[in-house]
């Protein structure tokens, strides 16, 4: 049976329409079925001689049309169907009606209208007219069907209706933003009418076709040719929702799912990022930065994936073309938020493209690129009483409460800065603790000029140790206007503006020398703005030697997942995926990664334990996962333990002893079993030993110090009621004389005392607020507690 035979009942009559010699041609493309199998579509090869002329295609091209309504289910392959959508044919009018009435109200697939758009979309209106009943039945129809909109033709025709309105208000915005997800339903909402304005249309039009990877030269000469003021205006505030909508559900119509932006809706915000290319505003550069933070970072804000890696990779592609040295901050904020590896690689390839133009490797450029805001070097800014900090706060006269005679632009333009600061804050001190941990080299004359004497640098490099290469050591000290070192015994240290320099890392020192700097620093009541003096180091123990080239310090920890995840992806590993044989979800064990200097990769494995499916109520989320071994490769092959460098080594490994630390089950006030036993109470990891090390010189300035004895794994607290002992590690409590356990869920920060660093976790403040409580036992009024202690 051929396609002619199988047709519909109410398509017949199409037959009677076609000249004899279309007719003719049909049926000699139906002769190819003869004799196969009555649902196998010949391909080209057997078509393209019977098309000997553009009649012959047209002929093809109706037939193949037809096929798609036959009862026996044939299917034209692809390749048949691109070729001829492809071709430039010569369609009558009473052809292009006879592809439309096989169209309309025919089964739901995308391939159905390729062949009856691609013989309109190049028509002129007053060819297009006779049509559109057609086209808006056709558009009905496709919008009643879940995620039409994602087809070619329905994109197609949904711009062919927006430039033949029926007058209807709205109906523009409709065709060109679909409501597909929360953030086109926002736009459609708010932006509906000022989108449909005539100085703004014409550039909608142009922007919803931003379909390709990157902005044709083509493409760009005619946005600038529609861009208006009013586009501007428009583009900007759409832009700048963007950074503050979240992810939602949202009913696709076959279920519902938790959306950020379907590809129309990207493709719309993509068609403006790459305008913004073409706007000199000051605003743009930082909008685009917010834009790509946003939407390069996973759901919910963190993980290794991206909400929308086609709207990220568009603004990076704007931003780096627009070009200059003010873009680098806005790609050192994605480089420390995000954790796509695509969305990095494009970063990184950014920041050399603009290294190269200017002579400056990638760090030079980041590090002579942060803004200072209109700070001066003491880290303020102080103008008609108001005073704008460091850290965003803004007061007046020194007082939170700004009085409303205070100049309402000023004060416009301090909240705008101070929310600026709030991004850049965590950046630079990303920035600059990794080059803590890759042994970055400077000449001293530069740390003086883009660290010591910068606003915002300033904040976190005065406070750290540097290290003149191969020589002494000392914190930066202000002498005759210039900088100098000076160490624990009070000796000036005056390196040369072109001496070598590294941050201090005490992994590189004796025993003596690190408890010297920490004394020092509690002596002097400084506090870093991460650990340095108090860092952990990880050296090779004779376990690690015996398993040569893994490391199992790390392994067979229960860890909280989610929190895992969101850590390590924090610290720049990706990879760490896991579910519960999902697609979505992940599988039942991955490996996360995380790139290190000299061309090497850690590789950590975790994986779901037994329970985990039942535990989780048979659902595709993972609450726990179990850490394994920690590896190290070079171009795929493992690198033995012992050839890895130890600064590496051990900047890996205190990843991994912070997601423990932070993320372990063992940490459950709640807790009960055999791990949370062993962790809860058990042996000390290395950041436990150094929690210990500086609890001991924090403890003669307590005002409990006389109810406390540091233990070698336990803090013992002597309270009028009872003798508490708190693990150092977990800061589970203990009590004797017989070990009964007392559950204390930690609330707010609890006593504010000097910490000589920002504790990763906050155990340290945990387990001295615990000590204070306790101390005073008598003064507990909580019954949760109160209870346990008098049993």
């Amino acid at each position: 049976m051929g396609v002619l035979d199988g047709l519909p009942a109410e398509l017949r009559p199409v037959l009677g329409e076609l000249d004899p010699a279309t007719l003719e041609r049909c049926r000699q493309f139906d002769a190819t079925l003869q004799g196969g199998h009555p649902h196998r579509y010949p391909d080209d090869t057997l078509l393209k001689p019977l098309a000997v002329d553009d009649a012959g295609w047209r002929a093809m091209a109706l037939w193949t049309q037809l096929t798609l309504r036959t009862t026996d289910g044939s299917m034209p392959s692809f390749a048949v169907l691109e070729s001829l959508t492809r071709r430039k044919l010569a369609w009558s009018a009473r052809e292009r009606e006879l592809l439309w009435r096989t169209t309309l109200a025919a089964p739901n697939s995308g391939h159905l209208y390729q062949l009856p758009v691609s013989a309109i979309k190049d028509l002129p209106a007053a060819e297009l007219g006779p049509l559109l009943p057609h086209i808006r039945r056709a558009k009905r129809e496709l919008d009643q069907v879940p995620y039409a909109n994602l087809w070619p033709a329905k994109r197609t025709l949904d711009l062919l209706l927006s430039e033949h309105p029926t007058g209807e208000p709205g109906e523009a915005t409709r065709c060109l933003v679909p409501e597909c997800d929360g953030f086109a339903a926002l736009v459609r909402g708010e932006y509906g009418e000022r989108l449909e304005s005539p100085e703004v249309l014409p550039m909608l039009r142009h922007w919803v076709t931003a379909t390709s990877p990157d902005p044709a030269p083509k493409w760009t000469a005619t946005a600038r040719e529609l861009l208006t003021p009013e586009a501007v205006a428009l583009a900007g505030e759409i832009l700048g929702r963007l950074p503050a909508y979240r992810e939602s559900p949202w009913n696709t119509g076959y279920r519902e799912e938790v959306t950020y932006l379907q590809q129309r809706t990207a493709e719309l915000v993509r068609g403006m990022a790459w305008t913004c290319e073409l706007i000199d505003e000051p605003w743009v550069t930082g909008l685009l930065g917010d834009v790509a933070v946003a939407a390069g970072t996973g759901m919910g804000g963190s993980g290794p994936n991206s909400r929308s890696e086609r709207v990220a990779n568009a603004v990076l592609g704007a931003l780096s073309r627009r070009g200059g040295l003010e873009v680098v901050p806005q790609l050192a904020r994605v480089q420390a938020k995000v954790r796509k590896k695509s969305i990095l690689a494009k970063v990184a390839r950014a920041l050399d493209a603009v290294a190269v133009r200017t002579g400056l490797s990638p760090e030079q450029l980041l590090e002579r690129t942060v803004p200072t805001f209109g700070l001066s070097p003491d880290g303020t800014r102080a103008e008609q009483g108001l005073t704008l900090s460091l850290n965003g706060t803004i007061t007046f006269d020194g007082r939170r409460t700004i009085p409303k005679t205070v100049d309402r632009d000023l004060l416009a333009e301090f909240k705008a800065t101070a929310k600026e600061l709030k991004k850049a804050i965590p950046a630079e001190r990303f920035r600059v603790e990794r080059a803590l941990a890759s042994e970055r080299l400077w000449r001293w004359d530069e740390v003086c000029e883009f660290y010591l004497d910068h606003p915002v640098t300033g904040f976190f490099s005065r406070a750290l140790i540097w290290e003149v290469l191969q020589g002494p050591a000392g914190l930066p000290v202000r002498v005759d206007g210039g900088w100098e070192l000076t160490d624990p015994a009070g000796r000036r240290i005056q390196p040369r503006p072109d001496t070598p320099v590294v941050l201090w890392h005490p992994i590189s020192h004796t025993a003596d020398e690190v408890r010297a700097w920490r004394d020092h620093l509690m002596e002097i009541g400084l506090r870093q703005p991460y650990k340095q003096a108090f860092r952990e180091i990880y050296l090779l123990t004779p376990a690690e030697e015996r398993t040569r080239d893994r490391s199992l310090r790390f392994s067979r920890h229960l860890l909280r997942y989610g929190q895992a995840k969101a850590l390590l992806t924090g610290r720049g590993w990706t990879g760490m995926s896991l579910g519960h044989w999902d697609a979505a979800g992940g599988s039942g064990w991955c490996t996360a990664t995380k790139e290190l200097p000299g061309g090497l990769t850690a590789a950590w494995d975790f994986h779901l334990d037994e329970n985990s499916y039942e535990r989780d109520g048979y659902g595709t989320t993972a609450s726990i996962c179990v850490s394994g071994e920690l590896r190290f490769t070079s171009e795929g092959e493992t690198v033995p333990l012992a050839e890895v460098a130890p600064l590496i080594l051990s900047e890996a490994l205190r990843d991994a002893d912070l997601a423990v630390g932070v993320t372990s089950t063992g940490l459950d006030p709640n807790g009960s079993g055999d791990y949370w036993q062993s962790y809860g109470f058990g042996d000390l990891t290395e950041s436990a030993q150094v929690r210990r090390d500086a609890l001991a010189r924090l403890l003669p300035r307590l005002a409990v110090a006389d109810r406390c004895t540091l233990q070698e794994r336990f803090l013992r607290v002597r309270g009028d009621l009872r003798t508490y002992r708190i693990h150092l590690g977990s800061g589970n409590i203990l009590m004797e004389p017989n070990d009964a356990y007392l559950c204390i869920v930690p609330r707010g920060t609890g006593d504010q005392v000097f910490l000589p660093f920002e504790e990763d976790g906050g155990m340290l403040s945990i387990i001295i607020s615990k000590a204070f409580l306790l101390a005073a036992d008598t003064a507990i009024n909580d019954p949760s507690i109160t209870r346990q202690i008098h049993p």
